[in-house]
């Protein structure tokens, strides 16, 4: 039997769990469309090299002709989930209409089915990444630290805007405590008067429950080309005294998944935190 507080002389407003909105919409896109299919074939075409024009030759003075190749890469929606619940009628008068149907729905999503989503797309990105630092990071480098992975992406030559990291909280108050950043940071004035940080280096940040990120990780930079995260399917439904029950049944089914595309995993770069022991093995 479900635990059901009946009202005596209680208030009729819930009090409600703390929720966190979907902190990964902004960091996937939905470019590639699924309609009428679970699986889709993406193509990726080889390039030709440049070569030194040879006027004197006497034929192919462009170069030898190279057949561009090609590579395929399948995405397969694997993600589908679906919850369900009653409330009964008896239930809902005796708790002074605490149990309404749809109040229950909606704290479903955003406390169960959101954070799974985003969850899934943050180690789904961190799984593909294109470069993984090993990092030692304390108060005194936390700035030079991300610093390091925004130079990685300059290198492989993603753009800079719309850049979005996700930061743990224990990597987000060490960047805070970083005189390094502090002193001379690029918001300054804004970490001041607001106690938040909103960009590093002109990337947006986005602080995240630990248990959002892979275990060990500092934090994630990302663009929103890299990850595709296609939801095909998000259905939640109220069904009125449904037969067998008096009362409501809810039913919510969400069918989605999420993909690094090959040629796009260069623009992911993940700090992942290690000892010094495990340091000196790596560079061995």
């Amino acid at each position: 039997m479900p635990d059901i507080n009946y009202a005596e002389k209680y208030e009729v407003q819930v009090d409600e769990r703390f929720k966190v909105a979907s902190v990964t919409e902004s960091a996937v896109n939905r470019n590639y469309s699924f309609d009428g299919v679970n699986k889709i074939n993406i193509y990726s075409v080889e390039t030709a090299p440049l070569n030194d024009y040879n006027r004197e030759s006497a034929s192919n003075r462009y170069g030898i002709a190279k057949e561009l190749g090609n590579a395929v890469q399948s995405l397969t929606l694997t993600q589908d989930k679906s919850f369900t619940f009653t409330i009964d009628r008896g239930n809902h008068e005796d708790t002074v209409l605490a149990n309404s149907a749809g109040n229950a729905l909606q704290r479903q999503i955003d406390e169960v089915v959101t954070p799974t989503v985003d969850k899934y797309r943050i180690n789904v990105m961190a799984k593909n990444a294109g470069t993984v630092l090993k990092q030692i990071i304390t108060d005194k480098n936390a700035y030079q630290s991300f610093i390091e992975a925004s130079v990685v992406l300059i290198e492989n030559k993603v753009p800079t805007e719309n850049r979005i990291a996700f930061v743990s909280p224990a990597f987000y108050m060490l960047m805070k405590s970083d005189r390094n950043f502090t002193g001379y940071g690029d918001k300054v004035n804004n970490v001041a008067v607001t106690g938040s940080i909103a960009k590093i280096d002109g990337i947006n940040i986005i602080v995240v429950p630990s248990d959002y990120l892979p275990e060990r990780t500092n934090f994630i930079i990302t663009h929103p080309m890299a990850t595709v995260s296609p939801v095909k399917l998000a259905e939640y439904k109220t069904h009125d005294n449904p037969p067998g029950i008096s009362g409501w049944l809810c039913e919510g089914r969400i069918y989605y998944d999420a993909f690094v595309l090959n040629n796009k995993k260069n623009a992911i770069v993940v700090s992942q935190a290690v000892s010094e022991e495990e340091l000196l093995k790596e560079t061995q």
